[in-house]
């Protein structure tokens, strides 16, 4: 259930692109014998326009059409998380589930809370985790429940066996082009998801966290830069980052780092279930530099790095990636 933004928005990315990058990466020029191929990263996933599509919230990324790549196919891990144990929230599909293929094949197990309209995807992610030879673990439920959110840390720590990495990702975002089209219970969903659940999971793990933990979160580049049409979800982005800074003061001196991830356009189910216009879902990504937006997987290493020992000085910090636009 995470996923990210509208223009500037992010959250899920592209299986059906995953082929068309491979493909591209392996005629790159540069390849002749004993060279080094690199990715042409304007070229490596596909690029606007994309064809117009919808599906009711919360959405899918099985269902979208160029597929989201979240490195089930191209994430090799190296034992860098090995016998870590980690809850992702919203990890049935975008960042979160990228996170989770790469949690699990860095060695760690992984536990995925994600809504139960996500289990299709949910599924898929499990699978890959258990392939992998790791505890896989799902937790479907409206994270807008406070007693869900106990039980869920509750349940990941039963079945794990512990916890020491906490990624709140999933969230909730749906454009508004005006703030007068913004209903009360449209603004409550948003805050519930994005903002209370953070703080009851974050609240219920940290019992279970002792030094050498990490928790991570979701925010985004509208913390920095917030679309108009995006008022209620930048707002949350930018609790998120403040939350991530605060925390980090505080937890320091008990070993428990904190930081945030920042995506700019990433393909996700949040865009193609009311996160963008269908204009601008056409042109997604086009904007950046690269020309076009990132896939989940290319976040994977940034959420691996975070969780790792040897980023052990890095607290308080918000690592983005925008394709070249946007802040951080």
């Amino acid at each position: 259930m995470h996923r990210d933004d509208d223009d500037s928005i992010s959250r899920q990315g592209v299986v059906g692109g995953a082929a068309t990058g491979l493909a591209s990466a392996a005629a790159q020029p540069g390849s002749a014998s004993g060279a080094i191929a690199r990715d042409d990263p304007t070229t490596k996933y596909p690029k606007p326009p994309f064809r117009s599509q919808s599906q009711p919230w919360p959405g899918l990324a099985s269902k979208m059409d160029p597929r989201p790549d979240h490195g089930e196919t191209s994430y090799k891990g190296s034992g860098r998380l090995q016998g870590r144990k980690a809850l992702i929230t919203g990890g049935d599909s975008g960042m979160g589930r990228a996170a989770a293929i790469a949690y699990a094949r860095e060695g760690a197990d992984v536990a995925i809370s994600y809504h139960p309209d996500e289990e299709p995807d949910a599924r898929e992610v499990i699978e890959l985790i258990k392939k992998g030879g790791r505890i896989a673990v799902a937790l479907p439920g409206d994270i807008r429940d406070e007693a869900l959110c106990t039980r869920i840390v509750a349940d990941a720590v039963r079945e794990l066996g512990g916890l020491d990495i906490l990624v709140n990702n999933a969230a909730r975002q749906q454009q508004r082009q005006s703030l007068l089209d913004i209903t009360s219970e449209d603004f409550d969903a948003t805050m519930k998801t994005n903002i209370y659940a953070m703080f009851w999971l974050t609240k219920a793990a940290l019992p279970h966290l002792g030094p050498g933990s990490v928790i991570i979160q979701t925010t985004s580049e509208q913390a920095y830069d917030p679309s108009a049409n995006l008022v209620d979800y930048a707002m949350t982005k930018a609790a998120m980052m403040n939350f991530t800074k605060s925390l980090a003061k505080q937890l320091g001196p008990k070993g428990i780092r904190v930081n945030g991830v920042a995506p700019g356009p990433i393909w996700t189910p949040l865009q193609v279930s009311g996160g963008a216009t269908q204009e601008k879902l056409q042109q997604f990504g086009g904007h950046t530099p690269l020309g076009r937006p990132g896939q989940p997987v290319e976040l994977a290493s940034i959420y691996v790095q975070l969780a790792a020992s040897d980023a052990s000085y890095a607290t308080g910090q918000v690592y983005g990636a925008t394709g070249g636009s946007g802040q951080p």
